[in-house]
């Protein structure tokens, strides 16, 4: 790399994390064979979700946009940056001295505002705000699981349905996911029923007065500040929900490089 370096740029370390992904989908596509570089491509896309700008405004030393834009639209249709996400959060729970696959977690939501751009939106009365929601579950070391993106006037309790619906046979040992008040109701009797897991409301107490800090929740509102760090999540710029979700992958997929990377240098030190 001859260029100066971006703070977003992934180490050697991190690209030796996820450089057999990104070539294996690379080797399976025929016809000419391209002369950019994967790992500037990687860089690229972290820049932009750090940075917020859009595609058009991606600096000339990295790939050109057209090109970067192509491969995170082919890696986002065949589920390259699930499979990385997916890989990377194992091997951190592995590290913390954890099984793999976890057994319990979290659910909350976030209600964000869309652009000009269009596509899927609704009106959140809630929170008074137009837009979409993002419905992440997560471990109890903040890990995204799952991530689900839909109109924001879809109430929660559905919104949820919409998540648990896609986790039923991909986290076979998960029994026990804590969620707030908003999911108490029916859902839990639906949560146990059709998905065979335990859903326990976490509320908060009629006589607390101020902000408290409440069990398990503060983990996933943690995750959203985490996101929070990435410039292209404070809105919803993208036209389809899909892409929304492939963002957050992504956004925790430099996340988890970056944490990957520090505790590789601490066990060499």
């Amino acid at each position: 790399m001859s260029r100066k370096p971006y703070p977003t740029d992934i180490s050697d370390t991190e690209w030796d994390l996820i450089k057999s992904m990104i070539l294996a989908e690379r080797k399976r596509k025929r016809g000419k064979k391209r002369e950019v570089d994967m790992r500037e491509v990687v860089n690229a896309i972290f820049y932009i979700l750090r940075a917020g700008c859009s595609w058009r405004m991606m600096p000339h030393d990295l790939p050109a946009w057209q090109t970067v834009y192509s491969y995170f639209r082919r890696w986002q249709r065949k589920g390259v940056w699930q499979k990385i996400h997916s890989a990377l959060r194992s091997q951190l729970r592995e590290i913390s001295g954890r099984d793999a696959e976890p057994s319990a977690g979290i659910i909350d939501s976030q209600t964000v505002k869309t652009t000009e751009k269009g596509g899927v939106k609704g009106y959140d009365a809630g929170k008074k705000m137009n837009g979409r929601k993002r419905h992440i579950l997560v471990d109890t070391m903040g890990l995204i699981l799952m991530v689900v993106v839909h109109a924001a006037s879809i109430q929660d309790r559905d919104g949820a349905k919409l998540l648990f619906n896609k986790i039923y046979h991909v986290f076979p040992k998960l029994h026990l996911i804590w969620a707030d008040a908003g999911y108490a109701g029916s859902l839990v009797d639906w949560v146990k029923y059709f998905i065979g897991c335990g859903l326990e409301i976490v509320k908060r107490c009629d006589l607390t007065k101020g902000f408290k800090i409440l069990p398990r929740r503060w983990v996933v509102e943690r995750t959203f500040a985490w996101l929070g760090r990435y410039r292209r999540l404070s809105k919803d710029y993208e036209y389809l929900p899909q892409t929304s979700e492939t963002m957050i992958y992504a956004a925790m997929t430099h996340l988890m490089l970056r944490r990957l990377a520090r505790n590789h240098r601490c066990s060499t030190a």
